[in-house]
């Protein structure tokens, strides 16, 4: 995606957490510098905006100021279709966790809670109160963005084309990559284990069909990080987004049923669903994740050492130890070759690693083995691993040969880019907007605002 798109995605998130800088102002000006349709946009936005980009360092080419109304500009189009669109649905789970968030950044650029209500003067309740409907506001206008791209593709000739037609000195560098392959094993849950995690779920089970509320539980003993502070509640997700079994269960579940406890791959739930929308659902879950017997992770650990010395000894492939012992499923049909889940590609620079494996790769030679260590795999279980580096590649100019995919991702931001401006260009077009004089002189990036 190119850095212009991402940078306008990236501003409005800025902004949202910026705007409640002036409820800590003393002074605010409430004068309307801009009108989109009949929404209007004040200087004390744009002035609390700017003044805390500039207190977190932040500098610009060009005129602050005239970049935040741009942005606001864009927001109050989006915003207004949004509100047109029924598809696009805000849940109070968005909004609570998308809060959450932002608490976080004030308490750790600010201080403690205390602090944060002092700086703000109001309480955390009162700053979430304020906070909610313009993260409300922002969530919409993101998904509208969304909307608007989300049908952009690129095909293997457009994006040859497209680099055939770069001018040299605008051929992206690639950093030094590297692919690794990796063989994990789990260690084993104890019968007994098993046996006292199921109970408990059945007994919550037991507890909300005696009249107790199942969010008050999944806040209490939930261990699904995500979810559990809002009552366990999920958003609206498809069966592909779900592990299977989770999903053939609470597909068949009532509105309002509580299931029998389910095992997936992250561990053991409960799950209540709460409704269904077409081929989506929403439910809650409490999640309680076996505990790890210290005498199986040491089973494991041993597992592995044996595994890496039969590779070191010729005894076994890799390939073969992979496909027989690895516990990870997504890589051991593969010789253990970690894939991004983000892009799909297996090259990955040093900044995209998981820190155990970056902080071993750089003193592993092409084709040597790593000694085990402790790790988490991508269900954040413990997991004993070792990895062996396939390849490394030095930096270089781009090229369709090594670099396709970063090619292809640059190509479609620049194609989503180009569709999302002209969407903006058209809703200029048939709505009304003002700008004040004295942002006249603004530099804008669509010169279109300027009627």
């Amino acid at each position: 995606m190119s850095r212009l798109f991402i940078k306008s995605i990236l501003v409005s998130g800025l902004i949202l957490a910026t705007a409640v800088v002036s409820i800590a102002q003393d002074k605010v000006v409430d004068q309307i510098v801009a009108i989109v349709g009949s929404n209007p946009i004040l200087k004390s936005d744009i002035e609390s905006q700017a003044i805390q980009m500039q207190a977190e360092g932040q500098t610009t080419e060009g005129d602050i100021k005239c970049e935040i109304l741009e942005t606001l500009l864009e927001q109050k189009l989006l915003l207004a279709e949004a509100e047109l669109d029924t598809n696009i649905v805000v849940t109070d789970n968005q909004i609570n966790q998308n809060m959450d968030r932002r608490m976080k950044y004030f308490i750790e650029n600010i201080g403690s809670e205390k602090e944060v209500e002092k700086y703000f003067n109001k309480s955390i309740n009162q700053l979430k109160s304020d906070m909610s409907e313009m993260i409300k506001e922002q969530l919409k206008t993101e998904e509208m963005q969304n909307n608007i791209t989300k049908k952009v593709t690129s095909t293997p000739s457009e994006v040859r084309t497209y680099f055939r037609q770069l001018p040299k000195d605008k051929i992206p560098m690639i950093g030094s990559q590297i692919e690794y392959a990796q063989i994990t094993i789990l260690p084993v849950i104890t019968e007994q284990e098993d046996l006292e995690v199921k109970s408990k779920l059945r007994e919550f089970k037991r507890r909300v069909e005696s009249g107790e509320n199942f969010a008050t539980l999944a806040v209490l003993y939930s261990e699904d990080p995500g979810s559990a502070r809002n009552g366990g509640e999920m958003d609206y997700v498809g069966r592909a987004q779900l592990d299977p079994a989770f999903a053939t269960e609470a597909f068949n579940l009532k509105v309002g049923a509580v299931s029998k406890v389910v095992k997936s791959e992250f561990g053991y739930h409960i799950i209540q669903l709460i409704d269904k929308r077409g081929e989506k659902i929403k439910c809650r879950h409490i999640l309680i994740r076996p505990k790890i017997d210290p005498n199986e992770l040491e089973k494991s650990k041993s597992r592995i050492d044996s595994l890496a010395l039969f590779i070191q000894k010729k005894s076994m492939s890799w390939e073969q130890s992979a496909y027989l012992y690895s516990s990870d499923k997504s890589t051991r049909n593969n010789g253990g070759l970690v894939t991004s889940q983000r892009t799909g590609s297996s090259k990955f620079q040093m900044e995209e690693l998981d820190p155990d494996v970056s902080k071993l790769i750089p003193d592993l030679k092409v084709g040597e083995i790593s000694a085990p260590f402790l790790g988490m795999d991508e269900k954040q279980r413990q997991v004993y691993k070792i990895i062996k580096l396939v390849s490394r590649s030095t930096a270089h100019p781009a090229n369709l040969q090594e670099d396709y995919q970063h090619l292809s991702e640059v190509f479609l931001g620049k194609k989503k880019e180009d569709t999302y401006r002209s969407w903006i260009a058209k809703q200029q077009s048939k709505t009304y907007i003002h700008i004040d004089d004295i942002y006249s002189n603004c530099n804008f990036k669509l010169k279109s605002w300027k009627k």
